[in-house]
Parts: structure tokens; sequence; C-alpha cells
């Protein structure tokens, strides 16, 4: 997604980042480029505000890859996150399910050729979660399982697929998987926990207060207006 200037930096961001790890560059053009990052740097410390950034919090009506749009996993707005596309699909039975398209490369190899084992973990936590909240029940991660059927190849498009497969009580159940050219390569299962308002804000003003200057501020307050209200 384009459009935001902060969008737009950090794909640039991304692209800077995946020539430094896997392209062959002479040292003359390494330490060029890192002079004028670095000043890019210090003009965007000088730049920056107090505090955090806003967050906006997901919408279950909304586009899937606005959920979480600073996302480590699959945020535009994060320069750390790959180039992930979601979409929501009603499938023929009336259910809703997540889909997508990933394509990882060169700061996401483990194994040579292969995506690492850690970063497809973190993926399926993401659209196990992303899902639960498309479908209008979200919690926070309990457990999540996942099998490695085969080696996940990087600079190839992955087909993504991830639903939600029931409840019982607070618990809720969720599958997802990751296909190269129509073959699976891992699938993993979750269990998340619904927590209510009181708990995130005890979650929440707990974390703010071990943390340094006011960085989850605007959460934390979001949180305590809709818990007063």
């Amino acid at each position: 997604m384009t459009g935001s200037p902060r969008n737009d930096l950090a794909a640039a961001v991304r692209r800077v980042s995946s020539l430094v790890v896997g392209r062959p560059l002479d040292d003359e053009h390494l330490a060029s480029a890192a002079a004028l990052v670095s000043s890019v740097a210090d003009d965007l410390e000088l730049a920056a505000g107090p505090g955090k950034a806003p967050r906006s919090q997901p919408d279950s009506d909304g586009n899937p890859q606005d959920f979480f749009p600073t996302s480590p996993v699959i945020g535009y707005a994060n320069p750390v996150a790959p180039p992930v596309d979601l979409w929501a699909v009603r499938t023929d039975e009336g259910s809703l399910e997540l889909r997508g398209r990933a394509l990882y490369g060169y700061p996401y190899e483990g194994p040579p050729t292969c995506v690492h084992g850690g970063v497809i973990a973190e993926l399926f936590d993401e659209l196990l979660g992303s899902v639960n909240i498309l479908t209008g029940r979200a919690g926070m991660t309990g457990t999540l399982t996942v099998r490695y059927r085969r080696p996940t190849p990087l600079l190839t498009p992955l087909d993504l697929v991830a639903r939600q497969t029931g409840s019982e009580g607070r618990k809720i159940f969720a599958w997802g998987g990751i296909y190269h050219e129509g073959e699976l390569t891992a699938e993993a299962e979750g269990i998340f926990i619904e927590v209510g308002a009181a708990k995130m804000l005890e979650i929440i003003s707990a974390n703010a207060d071990e943390a340094e200057g006011d960085v989850v501020d605007p959460e934390l307050e979001e949180l305590r207006g809709a818990q007063a209200q």
C-alpha cells in the first residue's frame, strides 16, 4: 500500500535492508550509503515529537491488512516486515477466511534458500490472530503449534490461508497454512484466550510502569477512556 509517507519510507528502508543483507556490494558503496542513511536518521530524530506515534486499533469490518499497520510481521508501515498482502474471503459455507500472498527475501533467510523457521512461526501468530479479529472474536496467543512439512523457499510467491476453527469458553481455536505452488510447506494450530478490557488495561498499565518514557501512553489512554464509558 502506497500513498502514505510513513508506508513509502518503510518500503524504501525495506529495499535497503534487502540489498545490504543479500547482494554483493563493495565497501565504497556501503560506506557512502551508511553516511547517507545516518544523515537521514539524524534528521528524523531531530524532527520526531515526544512519545509514541498514535496507533489505530484493529477494526473487524476493515481490510485485514490494516489491522496492524506497524506490525513487524505484516505492517506496511514497518520496514522490518516483509512484503505481505492479506485479504478476506467468504467461503461457500459462508464463513470468513484470511488469504494472503508473501514473498520473503534474503533478510528472512534461515537455511540457505529457505525462509527461517522462526519467521514462519511469527507469521502464523499474526495470521491466526488476524483471522480471529476478522471473525469478530479475538484473543491473545495461548499456544501456537507449528508443523514444518517441507522447506519454505525464499524469493518466490507463497500463498497464505487462515481460518478460525472453533471455540470453548474463553478459548478460540484457529489454523493456518503456507503453500508453495499448491504444496503445503508449513501449518499451525493456535489456541487464543479472550482478554476483557479490564484485564488488558491491567496488562498495559503494568508494562507502562516498566517502560522508559511514555512509549505506550496512546494505547493506555485510549483503553482507559473506553473502560470509563
